[in-house]
């Protein structure tokens, strides 16, 4: 398994120890958890996906080893998803913000750069989901039977952090066009004027002729003068 990105025992320490009534406790850990992750490194599809099923990793390694009375291993590993969704949609907001930006300093949004952080964006739900089931299948017995409800509620309803990402990435991708369909017109209207200004040239041309050849008959008209 790849070097964990945060400090995974301090997690697995605090599932494994939890009680029914620290959900929300357990919720907090995870978002910040993630958060800590995410910015320690950039902030790419890649990324997200690896924090996240490491942080699903650590809920059920620790959740497996709960022998606490009373323990509902699917309620706590909600309180896991939803602090990972917490997490992430933080994450989607810097990066809709850090687009924003670009974009009003007038970068490309067809980039190669920028295009690959919006398909990541639309792509951050399937991320997370995909995530998730790794966990879930690496989990084995019990723990894979309480992620089981738990894939299917976030399958279902989805989450706030990929409904925030879709959003964030259609909003863009319009804005994308919109900034094309403005150079193709800026650069159409140079076109147009600089084929008026060729259009003209031969008129042009015989202005400046006309001009030469009157000041060229001016000029003999005045030497051939009678003196006085």
């Amino acid at each position: 398994m790849a070097q964990p990105m945060f400090d995974a025992d301090a997690l697995i320490a605090m599932f494994q120890t939890a009680s029914a009534r620290q959900g929300a406790q357990l919720k907090k850990a995870v978002a910040d958890t993630t958060l800590a992750a995410l910015q320690g490194r950039e902030l790419t599809l890649k990324n997200i996906r690896g924090v996240a099923r490491q942080v699903a990793d650590a809920a059920s390694t620790g959740l497996a080893k709960n022998v606490s009375a009373g323990v509902d291993p699917e309620a706590l590993l909600d309180k896991a998803v939803a602090g990972l969704d917490e997490a992430l949609l933080k994450a989607v907001e810097a990066q809709r913000t850090t687009l924003a930006t670009l974009a009003a300093q007038g970068a490309d949004l067809h980039d190669k750069h920028l295009g690959k952080a919006l398909a990541d964006l639309e792509k951050l739900e399937d991320g997370l989901f995909s995530a998730v089931k790794k966990a879930a299948a690496g989990a084995g017995g019990p723990m894979a039977a309480a992620w089981a409800p738990v894939l299917e509620k976030m399958q279902a309803g989805g989450t706030a952090a990929g409904a925030q990402a879709t959003a964030a990435a259609a909003q863009f991708e319009q804005m994308a066009e919109q900034m094309q369909q403005s150079m193709r017109s800026t650069r159409a209207a140079s076109m147009k004027a600089a084929q008026a200004l060729a259009e003209s040239y031969a008129a042009m041309a015989s202005g400046v002729l006309l001009g030469m050849s009157e000041a060229l008959q001016a000029g003999s008209a005045a030497k051939k003068a009678p003196r006085k």
